[in-house]
Formats: structure tokens, sequence, C-alpha cells
């Protein structure tokens, strides 16, 4: 099969399509015929040698869909045939054991998430990973409900217009921001209310719309930002780190009651797989497919482009969802 692989942490030419066997499928694991994987900053910060516990030469992308393929028989319980079409995503995908940039994966039984859709495989490859971590933060780290004033700082990444699409779905109103005005149409069209450009400090211009501050905000820049979010939310309002676009994820000497205003809730997500109902996944393809939701833009990349996808992510020269395709 092709595969790209990693050689190990550097620039993009550390990345190289490469002719490796078909993985063998074994007890508590599924093969799947790959025909489309998203793209995630996970996957940068390993390549820069950002992620911990990645061992090299290795086959990188913590998600994937496409078809079943192979099942050992000690599997059948799981109920996944060949053929069936299935997403998987996360539990140390592309880290510790190779991931979805391939033709074929082998992953654990319990990071497969059955689906049935026909949408084209582009637009498929793009929801996984994407609609987990959504679901997940305005699920269990916002509780966010209808009639809600809700904050995306970091509109125009994937998970942004993921967000911002579920948000409405909610019947939530969707504040979302970005640095270049010229993607404010964008943000527009995937059904944003009020969008903020962001010069690092918007939290005034919240203000300006909602006097105390929104109801919940979801933290996708990282910890260079999170004080200005933190800001721009109402006491007892609930800000959810998420996302790390800036690379910067921790924030050194943290004393809690100088950083946190008063009475401001601060919260994180990071899920698996199984934080992603088959339903809810189903439930999404569906919309997507009638209309009701947006999945917002996508650029899609064939597995010999993998160099100019990891350099266009790195540099934030696409908009929305980055996806290859396998070709198969």
């Amino acid at each position: 099969m092709r595969a790209v692989v990693l050689s190990g942490p550097g620039p993009v030419e550390n990345l190289a399509v490469t002719e490796l066997p078909v993985p063998e499928p074994r007890p508590g694991w599924v093969r799947i015929a790959v025909k489309a994987f998203g793209l995630n900053r996970s996957e940068l910060h390993t390549r820069l040698g950002l992620a911990v516990g990645v061992t090299f030469p290795r086959v990188p992308g913590i998600e994937a869909v496409g078809v079943v393929d192979a099942v050992d028989p000690a599997d059948a319980a799981s109920g996944l045939v060949p053929g069936q079409r299935a997403a998987t995503m996360m539990g140390n995908m592309g880290r510790e054991y190779d991931g979805g940039y391939a033709e074929f994966t082998l992953v654990p039984v319990g990071q497969v998430v059955p689906f049935d859709s026909e949408l084209p495989w582009d637009v498929l490859g793009a929801v996984p990973e994407t609609l987990q971590t959504a679901y997940g933060s305005l699920t269990t780290g916002l509780d966010l409900a209808a009639g809600q004033s809700f904050l995306v700082r970091g509109g125009t990444s994937a998970l942004g217009f993921a967000a911002t699409a579920l948000a409405k779905d909610i019947g939530a109103t969707v504040l979302a921001t970005t640095r270049r005005p010229e993607r404010a149409d964008a943000l527009r069209a995937q059904g944003v209310d009020h969008v903020l450009v962001d010069d690092g400090r918007i939290a005034p211009q919240v203000r300006e719309l909602f006097p105390a501050g929104v109801d919940a905000a979801l933290e996708l820049v990282g910890t260079p930002t999170l004080p200005d979010t933190l800001a721009a939310t109402r006491v007892h309002g609930t800000v959810c780190f998420t996302g790390m676009l800036s690379n910067e994820w921790t924030v050194p000497d943290f004393y809690p009651i100088g950083y946190l205003p008063n009475g401001v809730r601060l919260t994180a997500y990071g899920g698996e797989a199984d934080d992603l109902p088959a339903a809810v996944l189903q439930g999404y393809l569906d919309k997507i497919a009638d209309g009701t939701v947006r999945l917002g833009p996508v650029t899609t990349y064939r597995l010999d482009d993998i160099r100019q996808a990891h350099a266009d992510m790195e540099e934030g020269r696409a908009l929305g969802k980055l996806v290859g395709l396998t070709g198969r």
C-alpha cells in the first residue's frame, strides 16, 4: 500500500510517500481501507516535535474515513463487517501506531464509528475528529443551550466552523473571530451572527454587543488569547479551552485568583472516539446531506501533495478543513 511516512520531527521534507506492507488484522483490531483523512494541528505538532510519546518513523494521522476491510473473527460481536462505511479517530493513532495517512490503517475496534452516508469522501473526511471535538466542547465543556450567546475564538479554523454549525443548530447566537477581515464573509456564510476582527483584544468588541459578556466561549487559539476570552465572558459564564492554533497551551506561573475574572468558569475538552456517539455522527451527516447544517470550507489534497498540505496548514493559508484523498 501507499502511505505517508514521517521520518522524524522537522520540515515538510520529512514527509514522504512510501510503499509499506498492508497491515494484517489481529484480535481487537480492525483494518480500514482509507478513502479520506482529515489533517489536524495534532499532526503538525507531531511533525514539529511538539508531541509526546511518538516513535519514528511513523505514518501520521489521527483520523480517517473509509470502508471496513477486515475484522478478526474474534471481534464478530462488534457488529463491524467488511463493506461497512466507518470513521476512526484518536486513540494514539499516528503516534504510538500508524495512523490515517495511508491506503489502509489498522485500528482498535473501540475507536471505529460506523455510519451510512452517500456523501462524497472529501466531505466525509472533513467530519470525524472535528465533529467529535466540537460536539464534546459544546456539550461536556460548555453545556451550551438555545438562546445563549456563544463566542468562538478562532472562527475560521475547521473546528471553529464545526462549532458554529453545531451552535446554530442548538439555537445559540454566535460570535466568531478572525484575524483576516477578508474571511468575514465566510463566517457569515456559515451562520455567524457577529463577526469580530481579532487584533489580540476582542473583549471590548464583545461587550459592546453583550455588555455583561457572553454566556459561553470556545478558546481555539491558545493561551495567548485566553485571558482576553475570559474577559469577554459574563459572571457565571464558561470558557472551554479546546484548541491551540498558536501552538501555545501552557500558562506560566498560573495564579488562579489573579488570572481568572471573578465568577468566570474555565473548563477544557479533549476527547476520544467513544465520546462521539454513532447516532450523533449519523445525525450530523444526515443534516449536511439535507442542507440543514453547513460543513464549512474544505480544501482537498492528493496523497502525493502531503507536503503542500502540511505547509498550507502550518502557514494558515487554507480556510476550514484540510482533507487528504488516497485515490483508492
